[in-house]
């Protein structure tokens, strides 16, 4: 059980009482540099590092600032700087934070291999906005740290204060982009015997040392020579492969994996079930939706798609429904509340889908699920906090079916790709269980794509395009753009396209269906791209792959660390028509060979038609065959092997001659 809003109230008045300045004191003091850090020439936990850090040290508590409970992390690290490289890359820092956090009491230095001292002068410390890896747009602190060169050692420290938090389910990392000597993480716990609350620590992909008890109610833990943290293409979750320490406050019920799953399964059954009943208007309204289906799978499409399409989710971002709005928005505390208000938050559209499945006959319960986005399930860690996602169980004939219309853009007979193939506990009375969720085939996630195109004997290449998308390609494309206007996402495709098209010129953009949760998201415009082929006297060269023109290989590295891991599996299907140009013709035209397989498969088809004027080029490929979505490392080189004649037949290139009464070539197939 995690700590309650009730529980966090009494450690508030206890925190009041916790003296926090000595922790400050200490914090807010520069500690002097051993002669040999700054003579160090070389790295010590990774031999070709072009920085390392000396130590990184974090202090966190939790404080009572008058009127909210606030998450405090004092941050403190030494770098030492080996070359001009690791100058460049570790002098320029940016602290960023969020609308509930911000950041305070920056303070930095460069200690010289001389023994001189620079200071970081306060008005080097400016705000901005930066974009993170994964294109969210933050605001961050940042500064320059002064006059580094290679041989220097910088240092600096800064404190966070995450607002209305507390350290209660609180990630703590334990490696950063460069490698470090030692990570050392304070910690204060809250406690009282009018708490029945524990801190507790779950440490991943680490180990770190026993907990050593400090001054002032700390605790502190470490780890030693800990390489840096890199991204990877297509790696798994962050979580499942950086060293990291999950802090949280539970009670100590003394239960093994086992049993807590058995009583969590229960207590959830019995919190829900009031939620999912189905009375004389629920049943009613199942009635009428069913009408005169009788297949089950008929039944729970009629009353999935109702409530996905006709109760509006307060908390979508394209329901018009405002903050100020849900505030003055009356709880629905049953599933006849939520049919007669005609709209509730997720969980109340997700009970209403219950309790018209009840109606109808069939047997619903709620499941918990994990998020496999986020980090990878394992029932033997016994809380409840990686099972955060909650969908509804039905079940048909002897098997589970999970069900989701709380997200509308999720097809029936699909989840969030995040809760497909993974251990949802469906909750029950007497004997809650594990069940796997499906994994969609390649077929269910699609990108069919056409064209038809005009070549112009310059190399411009001009046409009509539409891109259709399914599944999750189609629910991730609807969820990033319902809310945006339609010049908003206009203006994105123009983007999008001109980074792999410099030259791309659009017009007639049509975005249909990108707000209906039943069809496709599709996608069509009128695209110029002078250049496109390449014009070497006589010759033009042609890439048919239009839809694959200027993406780089899927795997660049020769080598890799992490295991390999796409989010679902998925296919693409593309059908290209060119309109030669007069006066030339095919001189060489071998198509691309195909890769078959069962996991993965490509193949391409190419012929010409009406009197050798028309090239049509066919392309399909799929990938996730029989559910495999994670590969471990070992297998990379064979996999690499497979994305790169993928890269390879989509860069493939036709030559295109003059018409010189030659015998032309005919197209290879």
């Amino acid at each position: 059980m995690s700590l309650n809003l009730r529980a966090a109230k009494v450690c508030i008045i206890l925190l009041l009482l916790l003296p926090n300045s000595a922790v400050a004191q200490e914090w807010d003091k520069w500690r002097p540099i051993e002669a040999e850090i700054l003579a160090l020439k070389t790295p010590t936990v990774e031999k070709d590092a072009d920085a390392e850090a000396i130590f990184w040290e974090v202090r966190v508590h939790d404080q009572w600032d008058g009127y909210t409970l606030n998450n405090i992390l004092l941050h403190y690290i030494r770098i030492k700087i080996f070359n001009e490289r690791g100058r460049d890359a570790q002098t320029k820092i940016d602290l960023a934070y969020n609308n509930k956090s911000r950041v305070s009491d920056i303070a930095g230095r460069t200690l010289k291999a001389n023994g001189s001292i620079v200071e970081l002068k306060k008005d080097g410390i400016f705000e901005r906005t930066i974009a993170k890896a994964s294109g969210v747009k933050v605001k961050a602190k940042s500064f320059v740290l002064p006059s580094v060169e290679p041989g220097d050692v910088i240092e600096y420290r800064w404190r966070e204060i995450r607002s209305e938090n507390s350290a209660n389910y609180m990630r703590l990392h334990f490696q950063r982009d460069i490698p470090i000597q030692l990570v050392k993480y304070y910690i204060k716990p809250l406690s009282s015997e009018l708490i029945p609350y524990q801190m507790r620590t779950a440490t991943f992909h680490g180990k770190n040392t026993p907990f050593k008890q400090e001054i002032n109610g700390f605790w502190s833990t470490t780890m030693s020579n800990m390489p840096a943290f890199r991204e990877e293409a297509y790696m798994p979750p962050e979580a499942e492969v950086r060293a990291w320490m999950l802090i949280y406050y539970t009670e100590d019920k003394k239960l093994d994996a086992e049993k807590y799953w058995k009583e969590h399964g229960k207590d959830v059954y019995k919190k829900t079930r009031s939620q999912m009943k189905a009375n004389d208007d629920v049943q009613k309204k199942a009635a009428s939706l069913i009408g005169s289906a009788s297949e089950p799978e008929a039944k729970l499409a009629l009353l999935f798609d109702f409530c996905r399409t006709q109760i509006k989710n307060i908390y979508d971002d394209a329901s018009g429904i405002t903050a100020d709005d849900r505030v003055k928005l009356k709880e629905n505390k049953s599933a006849s509340d939520t049919l007669k208000s005609g709209k509730g938050d997720g969980g109340d559209i997700n009970y209403l889908f219950g309790a018209l499945a009840t109606a109808a006959g069939f047997e619903a319960r709620i499941a918990l699920l994990p998020d496999r986005g986020d980090t990878f399930f394992d029932p033997r860690f016994a809380d409840s906090y990686f099972l955060r996602s909650r969908s509804v169980a039905v079940k048909v004939g002897e098997k589970w079916q999970f069900f989701d219309p709380a997200s509308r853009f999720v097809p029936m007979g699909m989840l969030r790709w995040q809760e497909e193939g993974v251990a949802a506990l469906v909750s029950d009375a007497k004997d809650p269980i594990f069940v796997t969720t499906e994994l969609s085939e390649p077929s269910k996630s699609a990108r069919k794509r056409t064209a038809s195109f005009r070549l112009t004997e310059d190399g411009t290449l001009e046409g009509d395009v539409q891109v259709e998308s399914t599944g999750h390609f189609a629910a991730s494309f609807k969820e990033v753009n319902d809310a945006k206007s339609t010049s908003q996402r206009e203006e994105e495709l123009r983007e999008n396209i001109k980074e792999r098209l410099s030259t791309a010129e659009l017009s007639n953009i049509v975005m249909e269906d990108a707000t209906d949760p039943l069809k496709p998201y599709t996608i069509s415009y009128h695209i110029r791209v002078s250049g496109y082929a390449v014009r070497t006297g006589k010759r033009l060269f042609l890439q048919p792959a239009y839809f694959q023109r200027g993406f780089a290989p899927y795997f660049s590295t020769a080598s890799r660390k992490h295991d390999i891991y796409f989010d679902y599996p998925w296919s693409e299907k593309d059908s290209i028509r060119f309109e030669l140009p007069e006066g030339f013709v095919l001189d060489n035209g071998d198509a691309p060979g195909g890769i078959p397989g069962d996991i993965g498969r490509y193949e391409v088809k190419m012929s010409l038609v009406n009197g050798q004027r028309i090239l049509t080029f066919d392309r399909t490929f799929h990938f996730g065959g029989k559910g495999t979505i994670f590969l471990p490392v070992s297998s990379y080189s064979q996999l690499k092997s497979f994305f790169d004649g993928v890269h390879q037949g989509d860069s493939h290139t036709i030559t295109l001659k003059m018409n010189d009464g030659i015998q032309t070539s005919k197209v290879t197939k």
